[in-house]
């Protein structure tokens, strides 16, 4: 169920502003085909709304934990961050730029839900990983090289057979 928040109900004039703390229920991720949750849930989010001339700006910050696989080894993963954006809205603004995707102006709502989550996908870093320096799998055997020891994985790294028509190649 998404947040909406009532624009007129915020009874902003010109030049006004107003802080707004509220619980925000988050959907879980889907990354690569694996599906990450948020925590907590709710989520605890200060909106930050001000009425310049023409629309409205806003700000939304909230701490996020993301729990899920790790990329490169499947391990149980936790990264925390914190979510800080920024939307500006412009009604009668002809550049795209000054107009907000989450802002409905017809109807004069703001949907918080969908901002905080496509928020929360931005803020993540590009691979959730269970420790900076994991290592991933073994490409042979598809064991973790986290804590393994590196002679257990001295595989035979012959030729893949799939390979062996390009070994015929002349090339002058």
């Amino acid at each position: 169920m998404s947040t909406t928040i009532d624009l007129d109900s915020l009874g902003l004039s010109f030049g006004d502003g107003t802080r707004l703390d509220l619980d925000i229920h988050l959907d879980a991720l889907e990354l690569g085909g694996q599906e990450y949750d948020l925590a907590p849930d709710p989520v605890r989010a200060r909106l930050d709304a001000s009425r310049p001339s023409g629309g409205y700006a806003f700000r939304l910050r909230f701490p996020l934990a993301v729990e899920g696989p790790c990329m490169r080894c499947l391990e149980p993963a936790r990264v925390e961050t914190e979510v800080d954006a920024r939307e500006v809205d412009q009604a009668e603004a002809e550049d795209d730029e000054l107009r907000s995707p989450y802002v409905d102006d017809h109807e004069d709502t703001l949907d918080l839900g969908r901002w905080a989550h496509d928020a929360a996908v931005l803020a993540l870093p590009g691979r959730i990983l269970c420790r900076p320096d994991c290592a991933g799998l073994c490409a042979v055997c598809g064991e973790s090289l986290n804590d393994a020891d590196p002679e257990d994985h001295e595989h035979d790294t012959g030729t893949d057979p799939r390979w062996s028509k390009l070994d015929e190649l002349k090339l002058d």
